[in-house]
């Protein structure tokens, strides 16, 4: 058990040497001393309670939802019984109380009708999201069920917080937290970002572009009203543009959605030496854009988004290439987080601010200044007591826990995980802690002695008998620091990460370290008695 080959020694120290070594970085960085910038950096990032930031309390409003997931249906059912061989006639579609009505004009179509619309309904979940009646004969009606209501919720939940942390990572800050809570509630903090309103105004934008056709037939008095005519909706404009505070409206279906974007960039118009949103379709959204076009030569289309006109340009020829551009009083900083939202992807549902505060770098750095004092003092106690009680076996065990602390802040970095004030607790910890394996191991061979073993012997039996009791406790730690990166949120997953990252290298440099070194010496010095 004392054994150790070459090879053996050279891969422990290289793992040692590597683990410290990866510390350097967010050491020197902490020293304001620069780092090469030819090295690898990896860091140890502070969270938001150590570092300041901002958080923002997110929420959805599931009636949203049902609202979008309703007139997609529509446009579903419209285009299936458009594109029935052949096409089924059928009257004005009805979208009150929450369900799609229409009748057929023959009844002779009602079981071809409903062939359309079934795959519509039954989907390729096991949830059955819709419910299809035909009343009276001819009349159709399709309601969303209860269970459908919930998957869709969620779905755009989730969707939503993708979009979000997206749109975070775009930005290049480093280790932001983005959690759902409860069914419709997103929470977002992003340490080291102390502008919560430019936060606030990436993530309140949804970003939902849409290509419609202008209505031309409507009437200005009725527009001006707010009153549309049957098949389109009125629309602002938006704010800073010529027309602003108008109207206009456009056929509500036939257009096209921002949801076939592959990039989305900010420009400079070379003509008016504007910022502009240059956007990229993909193939199919290409040649959508294209058929849009080519259909509706020499009339105006508008370009919405989040519910107001942007512009309402003439279509002076077909657009092909799926390449466009977006125009609209915009300013540098404005067109390049419209340009981030839409490379994001639009928010599924929108999404509101309901909480928001900022916290100041001065009150983590207080914090990092005492955990770093109640470390010291710590550490300074325990390497005066370890040399005290155990003498040269107290100095192995105190070099054991400065490498300790060495391999756990080097491995955090390489791991790019985030110390949060609750992490800085499990330092401290891991300091006391660390040191408990050299006790246990000390005391065994100062037993094996007092029955009479050999050096030799007693320090052997006492790596071995020792070691036991150190697995299981540290076994029974890792069980419970699973659970609490599992379960908890936030600082508690914190203090899970340092903790299970500290029980690896305190049983490593505590037990593996220590009795290298004891080995290495008892195989030179060869005492006749040891002094524990």
């Amino acid at each position: 058990m004392l054994e150790f080959p070459l090879w053996r020694k050279i891969w422990l120290w290289a793992l040692t040497l590597f683990a410290v070594l990866a510390a350097l970085p967010t050491i020197l960085s902490s020293a304001n001393v620069q780092w090469p910038e030819s090295l690898p950096d990896p860091m140890v990032n502070l969270g938001l309670d150590l570092a300041g930031g901002s958080h923002i309390l997110l929420e959805a409003d599931p009636a949203q939802v049902a609202e979008t997931r309703l007139e997609n249906m529509e446009e579903s059912v419209r285009s299936a019984m458009n594109n029935a061989q052949p096409a089924i006639r059928f009257g004005d579609m009805s979208t009150r109380d929450g369900q799609l009505a229409w009748m057929v004009d023959s009844p002779a179509d009602v079981d071809r009708t409903r062939e359309e619309i079934l795959p519509l309904v039954n989907g390729t979940g096991l949830v059955q999201e819709w419910s299809l009646q035909v009343v009276d004969e001819t009349r159709f009606v399709l309601r969303q069920s209860d269970e459908g209501a919930e998957q869709a919720v969620t779905n755009a939940m989730d969707s939503a917080t993708e979009v979000v942390r997206k749109r975070i990572d775009a930005l290049g800050t480093r280790e932001p937290t983005i959690i759902r809570q409860g069914d419709t509630r997103i929470v977002v903090q992003v340490p080291g970002l102390q502008d919560a309103d430019q936060l606030k105004a990436l993530l309140g934008q949804t970003a939902k572009l849409e290509f419609k056709l202008v209505d031309l037939q409507a009437l200005p008095a009725n527009v001006a009203a707010g009153v549309a005519p049957p098949g389109s909706q009125i629309f602002p404009f938006a704010e800073g543009t010529n027309e602003e505070g108008q109207f206009l409206a456009v056929k509500r279906l036939g257009g096209i959605k921002g949801d076939n974007l592959t990039d989305a960039r900010q420009s400079v118009d070379p003509q008016t030496n504007e910022p502009v949103v240059s956007i990229q379709f993909d193939p199919e959204g290409g040649r959508r854009f294209a058929t849009l076009t080519e259909q509706n030569v020499n009339k105006p289309f508008a370009i919405i988004l989040d519910g107001k006109v942007l512009s309402a340009p003439n279509i002076n020829e077909p657009i092909r290439g799926g390449a466009a551009q977006i125009s609209g009083s915009f300013t540098a900083d404005s067109a390049n987080q419209l340009a981030i939202s839409l490379r994001s992807g639009a928010l599924p549902v929108d999404l509101t601010v309901v909480e928001e505060r900022s916290v100041g770098p001065e009150l983590g750095a207080e914090s990092i200044r005492l955990g770093m004092i109640a470390m010291l003092i710590g550490s300074f106690a325990v390497i005066a007591l370890m040399v005290a009680s155990y003498g040269r076996f107290g100095v192995y065990a105190t070099a054991a826990l400065a490498i300790n602390v060495l391999m756990l802040l080097g491995i955090m970095a390489v791991l790019n995980t985030t110390l949060t004030l609750p992490g800085i607790a499990g330092f401290v910890l891991t300091v006391g802690a660390a040191v408990d394996a050299n006790v246990l191991i000390n005391e065994r061979i100062r037993e094996e002695r007092k029955r009479g073993r050999r050096v030799i012997a007693a320090v052997e039996n006492g790596y071995k008998e020792a070691s036991r009791a150190i697995y299981d406790a540290n076994i029974t730690n890792f069980i419970a620091g699973v659970l609490l990166f599992l379960f908890g949120s936030g600082p508690v997953r914190g203090f899970a990460v340092v903790l299970i990252i500290g029980l690896f290298t305190s049983v490593f440099t505590a037990v593996t370290l220590t009795r290298m070194w004891v080995a290495g010496w008892l195989r030179k010095a060869r005492p006749q008695d040891l002094n524990v």
